[in-house]
């Protein structure tokens, strides 16, 4: 049953590749499915290479860099952006509302098309765009803003001290090991093509040096790169980024009005609505290249596709079709998942399983690979262990909220207790500080 559920997975996505490679007449099409980073199945059509172009989905390696600066405390989410970096156009802007296209500042920075001629520095960009065109007023609802991203870039330059791609290189890629992500192509990298539409011929595209909007689009990668780079943003994190600001990223924070209900922003990455989860990630488009990245934070599993072709693909789409495809099958046949903490925490898991009563409502307590989960009929609601007998609320309403276990003095467990709720082994224990004390029974 899970060989041939895996099999007619393999099948429905192998379908959705050759569909979006034919249908777009596309040069190549490179994709995969990962768990965990790692690729399971994949798809190579047409006259492949090994490293294409990422456009936008370069805006979550910036995104990534900002963040460590945020989680360092060196700069502040609502900080205006020229608190930090006087000379910025739009300097009054939080830095916030950069990451999440909410500034609204313009869509492209003032000038020739950037993604098609030799990228200017960052002084050059600074005297086309001082006049701070305003779209939008700032945090009047989303409008994507390369020009931001081009900001954000130069802000991590300048604190950090290094110029952008040095950053995103020694601290966020050489740590992940994402050896084959890079400013320049490698050797082999695909060339950007683009079909013209009346007799169907395939023309080559530039590829240039985005100077000072680099940050926004420069970057090139590879199916195996981006499925590992997709994992470690829903991850627990590391020294690279810590779990509460990957966790921040992924919350949605805007959403354009016409397109709100297929999916919306959090602080750099795209999020995908789907009726049981959301996946996170981002597209990408440079002039000849179309990619695309997507991940579920829950299951772990996502998808990549990268074209040579400005046009004929849909890469949130298609990643999201691959997904839906290989998620059932690939889950049924995955080795089941740790049942909790390993070495001295899990005898503290082990300890806090089994049945709770908050009130006279029933709650079971689970192991989870992170802590353990609180069930009811309603909900599960997941906690994570920051230390000895103290948990943190990942979910619903004990998000964020402090969850601690008290002892007897003995050392045996009496309750436990976030914010006001009180959970005992018994409805109603006596012996635990239950507010308004047990209640009476009815004569």
């Amino acid at each position: 049953m899970t060989a041939s559920a895996l099999e007619a997975a393999a099948r429905d996505c192998a379908e959705i590749a050759a569909t979006a490679y034919e249908k777009g007449q596309l040069p190549s099409l490179s994709a995969g499915v990962f768990r965990l980073g790692n690729i399971e199945w994949r798809a190579d059509l047409g006259d492949v290479s090994s490293q294409y172009r990422i456009g936008s989905i370069t805006k979550t390696f910036t995104a990534v860099a900002v963040m460590r600066l945020v989680e360092r405390g060196r700069i502040g989410l609502d900080d205006p952006i020229g608190l930090h970096l006087p000379d910025a156009p739009y300097f009054d802007h939080p830095v916030a509302r950069l990451l999440c296209h909410s500034s609204g500042m313009t869509a492209e920075p003032a000038g020739e098309w950037w993604e098609r001629t030799p990228g200017r520095s960052w002084t050059e960009l600074v005297q086309a765009n001082d006049t701070n065109v305003a779209v939008f007023s700032s945090g009047e609802r989303h409008h994507y803003s390369n020009l931001a991203y081009g900001l954000l870039g130069e802000l991590v330059a300048r604190l950090e001290g290094m110029p952008w791609w040095d950053v995103v290189e020694s601290k966020v890629l050489q740590p992940l090991g994402l050896t084959e992500t890079s400013y320049l192509p490698q050797r082999a990298a695909a060339i950007g093509t683009s079909r013209d539409p009346r007799d169907g011929r395939l023309l080559r595209e530039p590829a240039h040096d985005a100077g000072a909007m680099a940050p926004a689009g420069q970057l090139w990668s590879t199916v195996d790169n981006l499925a590992r780079w997709a994992d470690f943003l829903t991850s627990e994190g590391d020294s690279v980024l810590g779990r509460r600001a990957l966790e921040s990223m992924r919350i949605a924070r805007t959403a354009d009005p016409v397109t709100q209900h297929r999916g919306a922003y959090g602080l750099g990455l795209r999020l995908h609505w789907r009726t049981a989860s959301t996946l996170v990630g981002h597209t990408g488009s440079m002039p000849g290249f179309l990619a695309g990245v997507f991940v579920d934070p829950a299951s772990r599993v996502g998808a990549v596709v990268l074209a040579n072709a400005t046009t004929g693909l849909e890469p949130e789409r298609v990643v999201a079709a691959l997904v839906d495809a290989w998620e059932p099958g690939l889950l049924e046949a995955a080795p089941a998942a740790p049942t909790g903490p390993a070495d001295s925490a899990r005898r503290e898991v082990d300890e806090l399983a089994g049945e709770w009563y908050w009130g006279n409502t029933a709650i079971l307590a689970e192991a989870t690979p992170t802590g353990f989960s609180l069930s009811s009929e309603q909900a599960t609601r997941h906690f994570v262990r920051e230390g000895v007998d103290l948990y943190r609320g990942q979910d619903g309403y004990f998000a964020g909220e402090a969850l601690h276990v008290v002892r007897r003095e003995e050392g045996t467990v009496s309750h436990l207790e976030v914010v006001t709720f009180i959970f005992t082994r018994v409805p109603y224990d006596p012996t635990a500080p239950i507010p308004g004390g047990p209640p009476e029974p009815l004569t």
